[in-house]
């Protein structure tokens, strides 16, 4: 994976004095290791969590079974509730989260290759949809690439 956008959220964030935390689970911690890739990681990456199960996202973050059993496991509203509460527990300005199915069986009625995306700031939460194809591995590597970009694109805007 080439690391320029890696490199580009580590600028923006330090220039910013901005701290950062994630919430991966179809990812299960590769965002975190393309992020702490980059030389001097520890001034802006605070924390990262993998709650790959359903039980891990309710025991550790604290999604209320109610989002689970209504939106599903992969949706933007856990998406949006992951990146909430790892921000929160974690005392970042601004945090990421990941959910999806890399595959090869379809989860919850949703296909192969659905990802959500959610980036939190203590004054709003967004999230993108992706849809990617390719083998289990070719679809978690470019949901890394689309989390990163994703936030990269938000933080130029903010």
């Amino acid at each position: 994976m080439d690391l320029k956008t890696a490199r580009n959220i580590h600028r923006i964030f330090k220039g910013r004095g901005l701290t950062l935390s994630l919430a991966e689970s179809c990812t299960a911690g590769l965002i975190s290791h393309y992020l702490t890739t980059v030389p001097g990681a520890s001034s802006i990456f605070a924390a990262g969590v993998v709650t790959y199960s359903a039980d891990a996202k309710k025991r550790i973050l604290g999604i209320p079974q109610k989002v689970l059993d209504t939106h599903g496991i992969v949706s933007e509203e856990t998406a949006r509730q992951m990146a909430r509460r790892v921000r929160s527990l974690t005392k970042t300005d601004v945090s990421v989260s990941i959910t999806g199915n890399l595959g090869p069986d379809v989860i919850e009625g949703k296909p192969r290759g659905l990802v959500y995306v959610a980036v939190s700031t203590k004054k709003w939460t967004v999230a993108t949809k992706l849809m990617l194809k390719g083998t289990r591995k070719q679809i978690k590597e470019t949901a890394v690439i689309g989390a990163l970009s994703f936030l990269a694109e938000i933080m130029a805007h903010d």
